[in-house]
């Protein structure tokens, strides 16, 4: 299977421009899983804007309905 990276940058929100991953989805996933974080894409552009990808951050995104 081939990466879309042209495909996958047109929806890709994460704003932390020096990124070697934009736009490649699996290289992107395993390094932020690594860090017990989620993408960029899992989050609304201003909880994105904070850099705080963290699993309990998103947690209470969803738990307060903002997700």
């Amino acid at each position: 299977m081939d990466c879309k990276i042209e495909n996958n940058l047109k929806r890709c929100n994460c704003t932390y421009n020096p990124c070697s991953r934009k736009g490649n989805c699996c290289d992107c996933i395993t390094y932020h899983i690594r860090s017990r974080e989620l993408p960029a894409c899992f989050f609304p552009k201003d909880a994105e804007r904070t850099y705080d990808r963290s699993y309990e951050h998103f947690a209470i995104l969803v738990s307060s309905g903002r997700i």
